[in-house]
């Protein structure tokens, strides 16, 4: 009996903990396991899955100009580009050197002597009497997105000079006036003459194309800002800091105080001294 009651309970046993069996095989075959079989490939999704179609980039630029009119504080500048960031006017532009301050124009294609935002064409080389002329020239016409009312032969060493003070000083001093500078009053550019328009002097550097005059700043509004009237008025401040910044990126920096050729317009060239620059 003994042996009976055995058997029954190893019969429960095997009922209670059966053995594992082996899983069945994957319904789906594994692509790398179908050997030679060959896939053709499909072709891209031409248009979006999405209920609404995509937006066309000119689309999306509308609508950031739009939003960007909507807001309180400007944030178009004068080149008519949407800023990216506010920080940028926050920060004063004494702290940041110029020639790393960010380029207002498209940082892609357009520009000469190596920047992009300087906007213009190479021309052959200007040719003159005795010292003057340009081995390498270049005819400006606008830099960081401020136009020249003159499109303005120079060398792209004075061309990189004037968009140095552009971005260091012109647009972060003059930010608040009139919606700020959009263009330049060009007075005089290349010219083969003496210093002053003084015959039988020394050749100036207007002569040698590394010298321009400015005689007024063109605001968004419409107005402008004479260095003739405007150096003893309420802009006298706004000028005196235009001068003064552009004692660095220039060699040589006159205005309304220096002598009397120079009262009605700021001269700017990139002469070299050993003092270094002779701002007056």
């Amino acid at each position: 009996m003994r042996w009976l009651l055995g058997l029954a309970l190893m019969a429960g046993a095997a009922e209670a903990n059966p053995r594992p069996v082996p899983r069945p095989e994957p319904a789906i075959e594994v692509l790398s396991r179908v050997g030679a079989i060959s896939v053709p490939a499909q072709a891209a999704v031409a248009a979006s899955p999405r209920p609404v179609g995509r937006l066309t980039e000119d689309v999306r630029q509308r609508r950031a100009m739009m939003r960007a009119l909507r807001v309180p504080r400007p944030v178009i500048d004068t080149a008519g580009l949407v800023e990216r960031s506010a920080r940028p006017s926050l920060r004063d532009a004494t702290l940041i050197p110029a020639a790393a301050s960010r380029p207002r124009q498209g940082a892609s294609g357009g520009g000469i002597c190596g920047r992009p935002s300087i906007r213009g064409e190479a021309i052959p080389p200007v040719s003159g009497p005795g010292q003057c002329g340009i081995p390498q020239a270049v005819q400006v016409r606008s830099v960081s997105g401020v136009q020249l009312s003159l499109a303005a032969r120079m060398d792209c060493a004075t061309a990189a000079a004037l968009d140095d003070w552009v971005r260091g000083g012109l647009l972060p001093v003059m930010r608040e006036r009139g919606g700020g500078a959009v263009g330049l009053r060009v007075a005089a550019g290349y010219a083969c003459r003496g210093r002053n328009n003084q015959a039988g002097g020394r050749v100036s550097e207007h002569g040698k194309g590394r010298a321009i005059d400015i005689s007024g700043i063109l605001l968004a509004n419409g107005s402008e800002v004479t260095v003739l009237t405007g150096w003893n008025s309420s802009d006298g401040a706004l000028l005196r800091e235009l001068w003064r910044r552009a004692c660095g990126p220039f060699g040589t920096v006159l205005g309304p105080d220096s002598d009397r050729f120079h009262a009605d317009h700021f001269h700017f060239d990139t002469a070299r001294y050993r003092s270094g620059s002779y701002c007056r």
